[in-house]
C-alpha cells in the first residue's frame, strides 16, 4: 500500500553523526505495513528529485517511520535542512521486497559507513525470529558510528572498525570478519551493508567458507517501480530490478563490476548541481549584501 496524500510531517529530528541525520515522519499506512529490508520514494517539494531511502525504523503504534540518510548531493542537503513540523512533499512506500526473515541460527551482520542504517532493521527482524546475533560495525571514525547501543543490545557480541584506529579494531569490517573466519568461529548466515567494495570483500570472504550471504544494495533509482529500469543489475547471469526484485540479494551471484560502473554514471551530473546550487547562493548572498548596503546609507 503506498501512502500519498496528506501531510508527511517531521515529528522529530536527530543528528546521529556529522552529516548523518535521522528523521521521524508521520506515515501511519506505512508503518503498518513496511517490513525490515524495504524502503519509501520521499520528495521534499514539487520540484524535489525523488530520493529512496531504508526505512531505518518502523512505529506502527505511532504511526511514524525513521530514515537515517547523509547530506551528499542537493536533495539530501536539502533534506537535512528541513525541521521538525515542516513536511515532506511525498513518501511512497513501502517498496521492495522483505527480506526473507527466518530462524538461521548464528547470523553476523557486517555494516559500514550508512549500511549500518540498512543494517539495524535487518538487525532488529533477525533477533526477533531468535537468532543469534554477531554485529561488526565500521565507520571512518567513531565520531561516524550511530545506532551503537541500539545494535548491542540485540546482539550477543558486537565488533568496531575503525579506518583511524579511533575505536576498535584500526581497519576493516571485513578484516574482523575474517579474523573470526579464521578462527573457526561458525556462523550460519551473513548479511553484509555499505559502500559496494566492502560488501564485495565481504562477499568473496565467505564464499571461501560457504557462508550464504545477503546483500542490500541501492544502485542509481529515479522511480523505485520497475518503469525506468536505472536501478537494474545482474544477479546470477539475469537482469533484476533493485526496487521491485530487491534490494536484497544472494551476494554470490551479484556483478558487482557493473554494480560499481553505474553507480558512477550520474558523479559529473551531481557535481555541476553542486557547483550550480553553490553559485547560486553566492550571488544570493552578494546581493542580499549589497541591498543591505544600500538600506544603511
Amino acid at each position: 500500500m503506498h501512502q500519498h496524500d496528506g501531510k508527511f510531517e517531521i515529528l522529530s529530528k536527530r543528528v546521529m553523526a556529522p552529516g548523518t541525520t535521522r528523521l521521524e515522519v508521520k506515515a501511519p499506512r506505512v508503518a503498518r505495513k513496511a517490513r525490515a529490508g524495504q524502503f519509501v520514494m520521499v520528495r521534499v517539494d514539487e520540484r524535489g528529485e525523488r530520493i529512496p531511502l531504508t526505512i531505518a525504523e518502523r512505529h506502527p503504534d505511532k504511526g511514524t517511520i525513521a530514515i537515517v540518510f547523509q547530506a551528499l548531493g542537493f536533495s539530501t542537503r536539502q533534506m537535512a535542512d528541513l525541521e521538525v513540523g515542516q513536511s515532506f512533499k511525498d513518501v511512497l512506500g513501502p517498496l521492495g521486497q522483505p527480506t526473507d526473515v527466518r530462524r538461521c541460527g548464528r547470523v553476523v551482520c557486517v555494516a559500514g559507513g550508512l549500511g549500518i542504517a540498512f543494517m539495524y532493521p535487518e538487525i532488529v527482524a533477525f533477533a526477533e525470529a531468535g537468532n543469534d546475533i554477531t554485529s561488526i560495525l565500521g565507520a571512518r571514525s567513531k565520531d561516524l558510528l550511530f545506532y551503537v547501543e541500539e545494535i548491542e543490545a540485540l546482539s550477543t557480541h558486537v565488533h568496531i572498525a575503525t579506518d583511524d584506529g579511533s575505536l576498535g579494531h584500526h581497519g576493516l569490517v571485513t578484516e574482523i570478519l575474517a579474523g573470526l573466519l579464521e578462527k573457526g568461529e561458525h556462523f550460519d548466515y551473513c548479511i553484509a551493508t555499505g559502500p559496494i567494495p566492502m560488501m564485495r570483500a565481504a562477499v568473496e570472504l565467505t564464499k571461501r567458507y560457504d557462508l550464504p550471504t545477503l546483500v542490500s544494495l541501492d544502485p542509481i533509482m529515479v522511480d523505485g517501480t520497475g518503469m525506468c529500469g536505472a536501478c537494474r543489475v545482474t544477479v546470477g547471469g539475469e537482469v533484476k530490478f533493485a526496487c521491485v526484485d530487491g534490494p536484497d540479494f544472494d551476494g554470490r551471484l551479484v556483478d558487482f563490476d557493473e554494480l560499481a560502473n553505474r553507480k558512477r554514471a550520474f558523479v559529473e551530473e551531481e557535481e555541476r548541481c553542486r557547483l550550480e546550487e553553490t553559485a547560486d547562493r553566492l550571488e544570493k548572498e552578494r546581493e542580499a549584501e549589497q541591498s543591505g548596503d544600500a538600506t544603511s546609507r
